[in-house]
């Protein structure tokens, strides 16, 4: 069953012997994917709409992998199971995520890891995730078509981040490995648009993605 480069590097992240909640699972093919090449994996697929659950049943079934992969119809983290360790949210908006997670903090305390992929407010994500009982234990890019995404791993525990670390990612910015110069070429040259757009009155949001442009710059053309 053919899985896109995202999905199959979110996958490759996965440890061992994990119990996984896939929430907004779609067709279930990371979960699939999971089982089939990792030791010891259990996924619970979690889709808030009957469509994708379907199609996700119909796709664990043709693979012969009802006794490793459970579906659940539910929104966000309702749900998860006490066995569960592992929750995967990926390709939706990152302030969609954080209300996710807000609305099960009592889930989120139970949980080791969250392996998390969001398609924008990345920064946001990581101080929600931070700020409420998680650290980055490792960061990745994948390019998948003409898109970067990035991958965040966070393990139960305790650090501090300062501004900059949470702007780019604490781990992005020790490794700068080479999708990690494209991804903010990209961002610099977005922000640089914005700012020819933005009125002149706007004087905050103007100061602010200045200010990013430039942290940008001394980070990717040092």
């Amino acid at each position: 069953m053919k899985i896109n480069d995202r999905l199959k590097k979110i996958g490759d992240l996965v440890e061992a012997n994990s119990f996984c909640l896939d929430v907004g699972c779609d067709h279930a093919l990371l979960d699939i994917y999971l089982v089939k090449q990792k030791k010891n994996i259990k996924c619970i697929a979690s889709d808030i709409a009957e469509g994708p659950l379907s199609q996700a049943k119909q796709n664990i079934k043709r693979e012969r992998l009802e006794n490793e992969i459970e579906t659940r119809l539910g929104e966000g983290l309702s749900t998860y199971t006490e066995e569960v360790n592992t929750i995967i949210i990926s390709g939706m908006g990152g302030r969609n995520i954080i209300g996710i997670c807000k609305n099960s903090p009592k889930v989120l305390k139970k949980i080791e890891t969250l392996i998390i992929s969001p398609n924008n407010y990345q920064e946001d994500v990581k101080r929600y995730c931070c700020h409420n009982g998680f650290y980055i234990e490792k960061e990745e890019f994948v390019k998948d078509k003409k898109f970067i995404y990035q991958i965040i791993i966070f393990k139960r525990g305790k650090k501090h981040y300062n501004r900059k670390e949470y702007f780019f990612g604490p781990v992005f910015l020790k490794e700068k490995k080479p999708l990690f110069y494209e991804y903010y070429e990209r961002e610099k040259k977005s922000r640089e648009i914005l700012l020819s757009i933005l009125p002149k009155n706007f004087y905050l949001k103007r100061f602010q993605t200045k200010r990013e442009i430039q942290m940008i710059k001394n980070e990717i053309e040092d």
